[in-house]
């Protein structure tokens, strides 16, 4: 007689009260641990009491998560054993797979590979006493797949996997429907199908998914609500379900694989051996679906499983690796999303720790050199340490060392550390990280061949590597070969694709070097022709219209500059003034677009001889000379262009009616026109001049500022060894030391102050 009515007629002291101390879990426990008192050393059933208790501390850790529970249970099933040393003893066989299943779960607690190999051990000694036909034979070979199953988690060798899912069908076939175990070998089964397949990942291999998924929704027919184990179904649907996402794209599979992550959560509660790995699952199909979202809540919410879930698991932990990446990888969205600097900081903190788990030789290692070195390329951009930069390229190269060619991920680390490598030559210019990083390229490119959907990133990539070198070396064969990609990209960019416009304006920009560099017009005519389709994309409001304005305006000019033909001046004249309206004050390039709209209008003037181009070359003389300050590379060029403003202004006053009688317009007039810097320096020496002249006739101070004006410009173009320099220095002493004179006697107080150079 079994259960409570049976404790209450077997008080304490009757011989078979033993048998009747059963109940749910808990009691149990009290129950066995009760009998197991009662039946000491020597007792014929002391075996069968220590093994329930056993049993039952198992389910309870399973359950509850309690560490103790399953320490207690294996040292049980240790004793067990012990009570089956004799040779021939019927209860061997079942002593050693339970033993092995505590060892096999202390592996999984604690990683101590030494219990994994005693479990090993165990459970091939007991297949040998489970021959075909035994009953038991199906723990053992079952025991032995998890023991595989475990061994390929720890150490990523596939041929552990295939072993493991052979034993695991041997095992189900021996379990037909309506037997106890059926359920457990569904379940291990499927879920040896799922890492295979997320392991191959092939399309081909998708069988092995939908085998994964017949077998967890057998296994979850025979776990109804209330079973202990309907959480461990509905999490393996799960992960089925978002590995088919990953494969089809299609959405609905994502939604169910929430859906049944959060049900089998809610069936997991906190404490539960398998918790951490339902919350990581959960975590990382939330991730999933942030991916081309601009909303966040899932990437929240994702970062909090997941830490909990690391909290869950401690250091040795064969999952804690997963939850660090995965934190890594969630921060560092986070901060696409963002832009919060503390999210890349933890990515990077998760990402090493992350890395520590893979030491050299682990198949996952590759994976978070990678991630690693992203991070730290990321936080170069934002906060550029070079050490930043140049540890990326030690761990991507790392990274390549361990996917040779053929490894699915070989590409994506080529142009990774190609990234790299020519983000640091754009910074130090060496050119060894140029030519590593044109190699790679290559590489990247014939790694995407024609039909591919990235194919003509690659093209542009490595495009720009060669138009780089071609900058750094001049070598025309860089150049002819940068076109011919930029060609290649462009018919993979037809009318409407989004980066057409990126290579139509990159060809045009090669195709006008090569003109530069070997004369032939059709690469002229080519350029422009492709810099007006450029504009026509770059519709008014458009970001890049300024860019593309001035870049056609520029082509213009360089024929006109060839061919001397008026309309091409006309047209880049117009474009400029259209460029540099879209560039205000404070713009980057309007200093650029005040430079070569100044040099058009001047060419034009010479040409038709329009004073009101003359006085648009001289203000934006003088704007450019403003945009330039001292030192900059281009002032010396802008003081050039004024000078030659300004001579043609004296010039045109010299030929003026009724200029004549005046002494000092003719002698400028009979300056030589300005060809170089010297020649402008005098021509600035010599207006400074005839301005001081006037102010001590007229005593307007706009004269005397203006004097003082051009007389620094003309010290800027003179070095000191120059024979007229200690003249010059001279001549600006007296004009400053007269505004200096004029200023304390206060007068014309109301009119300008000096305005030099630097100011």
């Amino acid at each position: 007689m079994l259960g409570r009515g049976g404790v209450e007629l077997h008080p304490p002291g009757y011989p078979h009260r033993a048998e009747c101390l059963f109940g749910d879990v808990e009691e149990a426990i009290t129950l066995h641990r009760a009998a197991l008192e009662l039946r000491p050393p020597g007792h014929p059933e002391r075996l069968s009491s220590v093994q329930e208790l056993a049993c039952c501390l198992s389910d309870r850790y399973v359950n509850l998560g309690i560490i103790s529970d399953m320490e207690e249970s294996t040292t049980l099933a240790s004793s067990a054993l012990d009570l089956c040393l004799l040779p021939g003893h019927p209860g061997r066989g079942v002593a050693l797979d339970a033993y092995a299943f505590g060892l096999s779960n202390r592996f999984k607690e604690l990683a101590a590979v030494r219990d994994l190999t005693e479990a090993f051990d165990h459970h091939w000694v007991a297949l040998e006493l489970h021959p075909s036909g035994h009953p038991e034979r199906s723990s053992s070979l079952l025991g032995l797949a998890l023991c595989f199953s475990h061994r390929f988690d720890h150490q990523g060798t596939f041929s552990d996997l295939d072993t493991a899912i052979t034993l695991g069908r041997m095992a189900l076939e021996l379990r037909p429907p309506g037997h106890p175990g059926r359920g457990p070998s569904l379940s291990n089964l499927a879920f040896d199908f799922w890492r295979r397949f997320k392991e191959q990942g092939k399309i081909l291999d998708v069988v092995l998914l939908m085998r994964s998924f017949d077998l967890h929704r057998a296994a979850l027919e025979l776990r109804p609500h209330g079973h202990p184990h309907r959480s461990s179904s509905l999490h393996g649907l799960a992960l089925c379900f978002l590995s088919r996402y990953d494969n089809r794209g299609v959405v609905a599979d994502l939604e169910e694989a929430i859906t049944f992550g959060r049900a089998a959560l809610e069936l997991c509660p906190p404490g539960r051996h398998d918790h951490g790995a339902f919350l990581h699952s959960l975590a990382h199909s939330l991730r999933r679906r942030l991916e081309g979202q601009t909303a966040t809540h899932d990437l929240d919410e994702a970062i909090g499983l997941y830490r909990v879930a690391l909290a869950l698991h401690p250091r040795a932990h064969p999952c804690r690796l997963s939850s660090l990446r995965e934190l890594a990888f969630c921060h560092s969205a986070r901060y696409n999303t963002q832009g919060e600097i503390t999210d890349l900081e933890e990515a990077i903190s998760f990402g090493r720790a992350a890395l520590e788990f893979c030491p050299p030789g682990h198949h996952d290692r590759g994976v978070c050199l990678f991630n690693l070195a992203y991070c730290l390329w990321k936080r170069f951009k934002k906060q550029p340490a070079t050490h930043d930069l140049d540890e990326a390229i030690e761990l991507h190269k790392a990274a390549l060392a361990l996917r040779p060619s053929g490894h699915p991920d070989r590409r994506s680390s080529v142009c990774k550390l190609a990234r790299c490598l020519s983000t640091r030559y754009d910074k130090q210019g060496a050119v060894a990280d140029l030519e590593e990083g044109i190699t790679l390229r290559r590489e990247a490119l014939e790694l995407c061949p024609p039909g591919q959907r990235d194919r003509a990133i690659y093209l542009y990539d490595l495009a720009d590597l060669l138009w780089e070198r071609f900058k750094k070396q001049t070598t025309v064969h860089d150049l002819d070969e940068a076109i011919e990609m930029h060609r290649a990209a462009l018919e993979l960019h037809p009318s409407g694709h989004p980066d057409r416009f990126s290579s139509l304006h990159w060809l045009s920009h090669c195709l006008l070097a090569r003109y530069c560099e070997q004369g032939v017009v059709a690469d002229l005519e080519e350029a422009i022709t492709l810099g007006r389709a450029v504009l026509e994309l770059c519709v008014p409001g458009h970001r890049d219209r300024g860019v593309s304005l001035f870049n056609l305006a520029y082509f213009l000019w360089k024929r006109f500059e060839k061919q001397t033909t008026i309309h091409d001046l006309d047209e880049a004249i117009e474009l400029h003034q259209a460029a540099l309206d879209l560039r205000p004050s404070g713009h980057p390039d309007r200093l650029l677009s005040v430079r070569e709209l100044g040099f058009c209008l001047s060419n034009r003037y010479d040409i038709q001889g329009v004073f009101a181009d003359l006085e648009d070359v001289v203000m934006l003389g003088h704007t450019g000379v403003e945009l330039h300050p001292p030192g900059h590379s281009h002032r010396a060029t802008c003081l050039y262009t004024l000078s030659h403003g300004l001579w043609a202004t004296f010039q045109r006053q010299a030929l003026m009616p009724g200029s004549g009688r005046a002494r000092f317009v003719r002698r400028v007039a009979l300056t030589r026109r300005p060809t170089s810097h010297a020649h402008a320096a005098s021509l600035f020496h010599a207006l400074s001049l005839h301005l001081w002249d006037k102010f001590r006739k007229q005593s307007a101070i706009a004269d005397l500022d203006e004097a003082i004006c051009l007389a620094t410009y003309a010290l800027e173009l003179r070095l000191p060894k120059h024979r007229e320099y200690a003249t010059t220095v001279g001549k600006l002493a007296v004009l400053v030391r007269e505004r200096a004179r004029r200023l304390i006697q206060g007068t014309n107080s109301n009119e300008s102050v000096i305005w030099t150079s630097s100011g």
